[in-house]
């Protein structure tokens, strides 16, 4: 009977508690099977993500302290912007610096100018009253004053032979109409073939020849010229560099005497130590203008003699031969000058200059 029992007992179900319950066991598949399900989805999220990378701009930064609980989310795009206005700002400053540097620089410029304006006009105006002294060479003025008059003579004679020039190159075309007239009528006149023709040769030989003259006379008007517009006018473009650098040093030498004979204090020194270097500056000016003058009136002494020889010399000779009527010796003349020419119709203006 306990052999029974025994059996019977081995064949008895054994409850399982809520640790393994049986019940429990589908169940349990289940939440596994959903456990693995999620984790390959969130694999394949992780894997998207390394293939393209997060948005810098759309991500956060987390910051907290140390153990604290609390944390603050900051967006990059704001520290993007922020970054970008500071640039900005960095940029406009940079150009608000150098803009106002080129103003301090010019506003010198401009106070350095009045206050040298000031100066020589009240010079100036002290002088023409008689109440400022001047510096004066006496020996460079009065070489200053021969040059201005000589430039005035020879702008006189620079004129009237421009002048000859137009009448006579009118005459010339004068008499080329005249040759061609008499030798028409030397064709159409058989009772007077002669007398036309012979005036008709004359006038042709005289045009040729005025030709000749025309230009000897024109290479005559353009040296004299390049004399007066350009070599004499530059000495005097000089001597005016030199007039204004004289008036400038009696101004700050005017300067520099009122301030010497004031008191001597800290502040006043200090404007004298000032004025004697700006004296100093204008003084240095001053003899390097004049020592310029004195050598370009010496150089364009030489180089007029030497233009003027040969100038009248060719208007001579050239002048003499025409009226004489020697063709061979006022062609004689053009070559001894190296004088060329223009072949006939070549002074008319081209289509470019007459629009």
């Amino acid at each position: 009977m306990a052999d029974s029992m025994m059996s019977k007992a081995a064949t008895m179900e054994i409850p399982i508690s809520s640790n393994g319950d049986s019940r429990n066991l589908a169940e349990d598949d289940s939440l596994e099977q959903a456990a693995k399900i999620q984790w390959s989805l969130r694999e394949k999220d992780l894997q998207q993500v390394m293939v393209s990378g997060p948005n810098l701009n759309e991500t956060s930064i987390v910051s907290g302290g140390y153990g604290g609980t609390t944390e603050g989310i900051i967006p990059t795009s704001s520290i993007k912007g922020s970054n970008m206005d500071y640039a900005g700002s960095n940029s406009s400053m940079t150009a608000e610096e150098a803009t106002r540097g080129v103003a301090v620089e010019k506003f010198d410029i401009m106070k350095k100018w009045g206050l040298n304006t000031y100066k020589c006009t009240k010079q100036m105006i002290s002088e023409r009253f008689g109440r400022g002294s001047r510096t004066v060479d006496l020996e460079l003025e009065a070489q200053i004053e021969v040059l201005r008059e000589t430039k005035r003579k020879y702008e006189n004679v620079l004129r009237l032979a421009r002048a000859l020039t137009n009448h006579f190159y009118s005459m010339v075309q004068t008499q080329h109409a005249l040759g061609d007239t008499f030798a028409d009528l030397s064709q159409k006149s058989p009772e007077l073939r002669d007398e036309f023709g012979y005036n008709a040769e004359t006038q042709k030989l005289l045009c040729k020849n005025g030709e000749t003259l025309l230009g000897a006379i024109n290479f005559f008007v353009s040296s004299i010229n390049t004399l007066v517009n350009k070599t004499m006018e530059d000495t005097l473009m000089t001597i005016k560099m030199y007039e204004n650098a004289r008036l400038e040093f009696d101004a700050y030498r005017a300067d520099l005497e009122e301030l010497n004979m004031g008191p001597r204090d800290a502040v006043t020194m200090a404007r004298i130590e000032a004025a004697q270097q700006q004296y100093q500056i204008h003084k240095d000016k001053y003899e390097r203008l004049r020592s310029d003058v004195t050598i370009k009136i010496k150089f364009l002494e030489e180089n007029k003699v030497k233009v003027m020889h040969k100038q009248l010399l060719l208007f001579h000779n050239a002048i003499s031969a025409y009226f004489a009527g020697n063709q061979q010796q006022l062609e004689q003349t053009l070559k001894q000058f190296n004088i060329k020419l223009k072949p006939p119709g070549d002074d008319k203006p081209s289509w470019l200059e007459e629009q």
